[in-house]
C-alpha cells in the first residue's frame, strides 16, 4: 500500500424500494422493512411474476425540470436524484477543481422503458417518428454524462456495464482512480429502472425471477424455499475523495474504502461457477489489495440474490475465501429488503455496508424461515445486530461471470 493514497466516502445518496434518501433507507434496513410489493407500473393479471421492488412516493418533477425529464429515461433521472443528495450531503463545491473530479456510474440495462414505449410508437406511426431524444435517453452512459454536465466535472466520465456487478465495479474503479493519483474525487455508483413488461418477461423466461404471490416470501436469500430473485429499481451514488483533500475542506467522513477485487468466472453466460471459485478468488483479491487478513473482516453484505444457484455458490465461495473463519463471519443479504437492483445493487449495498460500519449495526436477512444446509453461514436471520465492526465487505456477482468485491473500513485517523 506504500505510496497509494487513502480514499474516503464523504457523500452518499440513494433512491430505492426501501427509501428515497440515505436516512430513510438506513432506517428501513435497521427496522427490517421489506420494500417489495405488487407491481403497480403495468397490469400483471396475465403475467407469472406479480411482485417487484418499485421506488415509492417519488415525484421526479420535484427534482428535475419537466422539460429535461422528457429527454431522459427513468434510470437517468434516478441517478441524478441520488447524485444530488450525495453532492449536497458532501457539502462540496467543485469550483476551480472541475478537472480533478470525475464520474463513474453503472447501469446494467439502460433505458429499456423508453425502448419499449418508442418501439410501440414506431410500430404505430412509423419509425421516423420516434423521439429525437430516443438515443440519448436510452444509452447507459447518459447517467454519468448528465451528472458530469450538471456539476461541470471534466475528469474521467465512464459507465461500467457488467450486469449485476456494475455498481460495485463503478465504486471500485473510482476508488482505484483516486488512490493511484488520477483524480481528487469521483462521483460513482449505479442506477437501474427495468420493472417493465419486456424486462420482467425476459427474466421470467430465463426462470430467474420468483413467481411467489406473497411479497414477503419472494426475495428470501439463503432460505431453502427461495425460487428466484425479485426485480428492484433505484440508484445509489457515493462521493469518494482523497483523504487529505477531504480533511482540508473539513468534510465529514462516513468511512474508508481500502480494497477492491474484480475478476471473471469465465464459465457460463448466466450461472456462477458451481464451486464458487471465481467469487472466492475475487474476495481474496480485495483482501490482498487492502493488506487485510481474512479474520479481520466482521461482516459481508452478500450478493445473495435469492436464486437457488447464487446463494449456494456464494456460500461455497465465502467458505473457500475465509476458511474456518467463515463460521464466525456475519453474512447477510439486504436484497430481502430491496429486491435486486441489477446495475445499481452494488452501489446501494455499498451505502448499506458503510452505514453498518458507521452505526455499528449488522443488517438482517429478513423474511428468513427455512434454513438451508447448503447455505449454512451466519446469515443474521430476521433481526439485525448492534455490534461495533471495523471491516465490511460487499459482494456483487453478475451475468457473464463478472465478480466484484469491495472492502470498507470504519474511519479512523
Amino acid at each position: 500500500m506504500e505510496g497509494k493514497r487513502r480514499v474516503v466516502i464523504t457523500g452518499m445518496g440513494t433512491v430505492n424500494p426501501v427509501g428515497n434518501t440515505v436516512e430513510e433507507t438506513w432506517k428501513g434496513i435497521r427496522e427490517g422493512v421489506c420494500g417489495i410489493d405488487f407491481i403497480t407500473g403495468y397490469d400483471t393479471s396475465d403475467r407469472k411474476v406479480k411482485v417487484a421492488g418499485e421506488v415509492k412516493n417519488l415525484v421526479l418533477e420535484d427534482h428535475i425540470d419537466k422539460r429535461e425529464l422528457r429527454k431522459m429515461d427513468r434510470f437517468v433521472a434516478l441517478a441524478e436524484i441520488a447524485a444530488e443528495e450525495a453532492v449536497k450531503d458532501a457539502g462540496i463545491s467543485f469550483e476551480g477543481e472541475e478537472d480533478e473530479f470525475g464520474v463513474i456510474v453503472s447501469s446494467g440495462i439502460g433505458g429499456l422503458p423508453t425502448i419499449e414505449s418508442e418501439h410501440v410508437k414506431g410500430m404505430e406511426k412509423g419509425f421516423d417518428r420516434v423521439s429525437p431524444y430516443f438515443i440519448p435517453s436510452i444509452i447507459s452512459n447518459m447517467a454519468p454524462g448528465r451528472i458530469a454536465i450538471r456539476y461541470g466535472l471534466k475528469g474521467m466520465c465512464n459507465c461500467v456495464v457488467t450486469a449485476c456487478a456494475g455498481g460495485s465495479n463503478a465504486v471500485g474503479d473510482a476508488f482505484r482512480h483516486i488512490r493511484d493519483g488520477y483524480a481528487t474525487g469521483m462521483i460513482c455508483g449505479g442506477t437501474e429502472s427495468s420493472i417493465t413488461p419486456f424486462a420482467i418477461g425476459g427474466f421470467t423466461s430465463l426462470q430467474a425471477l420468483s413467481q411467489s404471490a406473497d411479497p414477503n416470501r419472494a426475495s428470501i436469500p439463503f432460505d431453502k424455499e427461495r425460487n428466484g430473485f425479485v426485480m428492484g429499481e433505484g440508484a445509489g451514488i457515493l462521493l469518494l475523495e482523497e483523504l487529505e483533500h477531504a480533511k482540508k475542506r473539513g468534510a465529514k467522513i462516513y468511512g474508508e474504502i481500502v480494497g477492491y477485487g474484480a475478476n471473471c468466472d469465465a464459465y457460463h453466460i448466466t450461472a456462477p461457477s458451481a464451486d464458487g471459485s471465481g467469487a472466492a478468488k475475487c474476495m481474496q483479491i480485495a483482501l490482498k489489495d487492502a493488506g487485510v487478513e481474512a479474520n479481520q473482516v466482521d461482516y459481508i453484505n452478500a450478493h445473495g440474490t435469492s436464486t437457488p444457484m447464487n446463494d449456494k455458490c456464494e456460500t461455497l465461495a465465502i467458505k473457500a475465501a475465509f476458511g474456518e473463519y467463515a463460521k464466525e463471519l456475519y453474512v447477510s443479504s439486504t436484497k430481502g429488503n430491496t429486491g435486486h437492483l441489477l446495475g445499481a445493487a452494488g452501489a446501494v449495498e455499498s451505502i448499506i455496508a458503510v452505514k453498518a460500519l458507521q452505526d455499528g449495526f449488522i443488517p438482517a436477512t429478513i423474511n428468513y424461515q427455512v434454513p438451508d444446509e447448503n447455505c449454512d453461514l451466519n446469515v443474521v436471520p430476521n433481526k439485525g445486530i448492534e455490534k461495533d465492526i471495523e471491516y465490511a465487505m460487499s459482494n456483487s456477482l453478475g451475468f457473464g461471470g463478472h465478480n466484484a468485491s469491495l472492502l470498507f473500513k470504519k474511519y479512523s485517523e
